[in-house]
């Protein structure tokens, strides 16, 4: 086995212990091996490719295409040409692929499942990491810089998994460098001949004291320097306390419990607004219910009540087992009407959590797996690794129904709960509660202010629902939206919120999804796109409230509503108010034919504006093809351009049989001149200080040229020599004939990987950059252009 061969394998086997740090990542292992196949595939182009031997550009190139076309075949080739020619349409689709995969990145809790879009991820990334590698130790023999993307891919392995990646895999990752790193130093010693090593052991070598055993003392010692630094890298960390939390500390950062007695602080507003800006929706729960109706079935997971002038989290508390029923509600008195439902839920298989979306408020929750209860938000939480991916579980909860006068007469809180609940960082800007003194000016109680706040972000405010506003959630966040007044449900709650805390009602953020819609079998079904955020504020005797102020989102809630009695029964209630809908929002009764989907995202309308097609945004631009088919012709065409070049070129030496001698004779002079090239291309570099007859005898001598060939190559030197050595120019009939037959025994004397990189690789093609490089000559002589250097840019030519 050759050295580069050693290499290139080490390479490969580099790149897939790296990649291993990825499988905590996903519950399924299956892409790994997926991988491996197409990572040796990409390795095989590249092996075969310096065999011919290409130059290391055009080899690197054909991996890329190579890899290109791999992931095509794999992942689009109901799009592709012929199952893996790339087409517009399955570029598209890759683009879209990669898309939804890195939602599903932000959506998922790890372990998360292996969709389509992560396996895309996941695969191109290792195919990418490998292409990297291989090009850096193998193709340009620079095995130490390839730990680089080596290292990114652990890196991004580690910072992503909730226990880290483990020592397992880093010691599989560190000694998968440490071999391509041996591996590159055994060839680099193997080429400079047997080693000097001293005195012998054996006495099987020379007195001089040469090691005829290859490099087993240097690599010997390679090996010991590898092993010492690796050590150091990992015990270092381990001693000096500054270092931990790093990429080998175990600690998790996620959402679960870690087997303890609290619960972590997390942020589950991360995939919020990439939920929301999803191209397609997609279902994540389905439910059926024993409500009379759902326009108050909020499914909520979790409450974000700590607010520290960054961001609103959830408060690090203490969990417990769930209980086969939980504590009544706080703060709610036996006077307000409530009635309990039953509603049974099922996450899709690829919906995996850590929170459990449930009905609030929740009186019990009959599920299976390993569960925790957090008693203060009545939250549900897995326990280490469960999710809430494919369960079922049956919920009861309280449809709880407080009068507008059970709200404004409710009395203060308790000092418990006004103490934590109304805290506002100092970083909160005065104008916040500058504005909110404004908005409830005249209001003579804490539900009358809530009620305003809510009217003046959903109505009366000229606030903008927009989901690609940057999703900011500190203090100054909330102040610029007070400013600008566009965003998406995470500003509307967290900046009424705010203001509430600041006129000292207790609130806090609540996260989940809107009650969804009726699907066609009857059950209720939530997509990502009916991810939400609203707040809850705080009256003692209710207890914990909803309320909605983002416009063109949920439902208002009725004891919101003064233009509805409170004792109207819910579900004789319209599916919006005109506190939660904008006047720009289009009615039901304006188009009977809208779904409730598009009702509900204020679309109704637009697709008939678009129907004709005529409008500028009909489709795919065609610029949009034309750009990609130009680049895949690009990628197809720029291989082939030596191969164009040289038969072009021979097609010009070989054609003019000369009308007059001065023709004849440069028409023999550029049959000589093609015999030169084809030789060099099959590997017998031309020496110009040569005669003729002395450089056809070293194209026999090299080129192993047989009888015909031989004779063909002594001809067109002596036809050479005619034109130039005789007084008159004579020329010779036949020479297009000799340079064939001359062809014919070069790639007759060679393998067939040296015949194909003669032909798509020829090395004669450097002919090229250096006319270019005497033209620019020429061009500076001329203009007296300063020198830029350029002519670095290409081989010198012998002289």
């Amino acid at each position: 086995m050759s050295g580069r061969t050693r290499l290139a394998l080490c390479a490969y086997a580099a790149t897939l212990a790296a990649a291993c740090a990825l499988l905590p990542l996903i519950d399924s292992a299956g892409w790994l091996a997926q991988g491996a196949l197409l990572l040796a595939v990409q390795s095989g182009v590249g092996a075969g490719a310096r065999r011919i031997p290409l130059a290391r550009p055009v080899t690197v190139g054909a991996q890329v295409l190579a890899t290109f076309l791999l992931l095509t075949v794999v992942f689009v080739r109901e799009q592709a040409l012929a199952l893996f020619v790339p087409t517009p349409d399955s570029v598209r689709e890759l683009g879209l692929l990669l898309q939804t995969g890195a939602e599903d990145v932000g959506a998922y809790a790890t372990p998360a499942p292996l969709t389509d879009g992560i396996r895309l991820m996941l695969v191109g990334g290792v195919l990418v990491i490998g292409l990297l590698v291989d090009a850096l130790a193998v193709t340009f023999r620079s095995a130490a810089p390839a730990g680089l993307p080596l290292l990114a891919l652990y890196s991004v392995a580690a910072g992503l998994s909730e226990d880290g990646a483990g020592w397992a895999l880093f010691l599989l990752a560190a000694a998968g460098y440490l071999l391509l790193l041996l591996a590159e130093g055994r060839d680099r010693l193997s080429q400079w001949g047997r080693v000097f090593g001293g005195a012998t052991r054996r006495g099987q070598e020379s007195a001089a004291g040469l090691d005829s055993g290859g490099v087993t003392a240097p690599v010997r010692t390679g090996r010991r320097i590898g092993a010492f630094a690796l050590g150091i890298a990992l015990v270092v960390p381990a001693a000096l306390p500054a270092l931990d939390g790093g990429l080998l500390d175990g600690r998790g950062s996620g959402g679960g419990s870690g087997g303890g007695g609290t619960i972590s602080t997390v942020d589950p507003l991360v995939s919020l607004k990439d939920s929301l800006n999803q191209p397609t929706d997609r279902e994540v729960l389905s439910y059926r219910t024993d409500a009379e109706s759902t326009r108050d079935m909020y499914m909520r997971f979790v409450a974000l009540d700590e607010f520290d002038g960054t961001s609103w989290r959830p408060a690090k508390r203490a969990i417990t087992d769930v209980p086969s029923s939980f504590p009544d509600p706080r703060g709610l008195a036996d006077d307000v009407q409530v009635r309990e439902v039953t509603t049974q839920i099922t996450a899709d298989d690829d919906y995996g959590q850590k929170w459990l979306p449930m009905p609030f408020p929740a009186t019990g929750v009959d599920l299976d797996g390993t569960w925790r209860y957090e008693p203060v938000g009545r939250a549900i939480v897995g326990d280490r690794t469960q999710t809430t991916e494919g369960e079922t579980y049956t919920v009861r909860s309280l449809i709880v129904q407080p009068t507008a006068e059970q709200l404004a007469n409710a009395p203060a809180p308790s000092p418990e709960i006004a103490r934590e609940f109304t805290v506002v960082p100092r970083s909160l800007p005065a104008d916040v509660y500058k504005r909110a003194l404004e908005v409830t000016d005249g209001a003579a109680n804490d539900y009358e202010k809530a009620v305003k706040l809510q009217d003046y972000f959903a109505v009366s405010g000229g606030f903008t629902y927009d989901t690609e506003v940057d999703s900011g959630s500190g203090s100054a966040a909330i102040s610029r939206f007070l400013k600008d007044k566009e965003g998406f449900c995470v500003h509307f709650s967290f900046a009424m919120a705010s203001m509430a805390r600041t006129l000292d009602i207790p609130a806090r953020v609540a996260v989940g999804f809107t009650p969804g819609s009726l699907s066609s079998d009857g059950a209720m079904s939530v997509g990502l796109r009916d991810a939400h955020a609203w707040p809850e504020l705080y009256f003692e005797g209710v207890g914990w409230t909803r309320f909605e102020p983002t416009p063109t989102r949920g439902t208002a809630p009725e004891y919101t509503r003064e233009d509805t009695p409170s004792d109207t029964p819910s579900s004789e209630a319209p599916e919006a108010t005109e506190s939660a809908a904008p006047s720009d929002r289009p009615s039901e009764s304006a188009d009977p034919s809208c779904p409730p989907e598009l009702r509900r995202f204020n679309e109704c309308g637009q697709q008939d504006a678009g129907a004709g097609g005529g409008g500028p945004d009909d489709g795919t631009p065609w610029g949009t093809y034309l750009g990609i088919s130009a680049g895949v012709l690009v990628l197809l065409v720029v291989p082939l351009l030596p191969l164009l070049w040289r038969t072009r070129v021979r097609r010009v030496r070989l054609a003019s049989h000369g009308r007059t001698p001065a023709e004849a004779a440069a028409r023999t002079l550029a049959a000589w001149l093609e015999v030169t090239d084809s030789a060099w291309d099959h590997g017998i570099v031309p020496d110009e200080a040569q005669t003729p007859r002395k450089a056809a005898e070293r194209i026999i001598r090299l080129g192993e040229l047989h009888t015909d060939a031989a004779e063909a190559v002594q001809r067109l030197a002596v036809a050479v020599e005619r034109v130039l050595y005789a007084p008159v120019p004579q020329a010779t009939a036949g020479v297009a004939a000799d340079v064939r037959t001359v062809r014919a025994g070069l790639q007759a004397s060679v393998n067939r990987m040296s015949r194909l990189r003669a032909l798509f690789a020829p090395r004669s093609a450097v002919r090229v950059a250096w006319a270019c490089s005497d033209r620019w000559a020429a061009f500076k002589e001329r203009w007296g252009v300063r020198n830029w250097g350029l002519e670095r840019l290409v081989p010198r030519r012998a002289k």
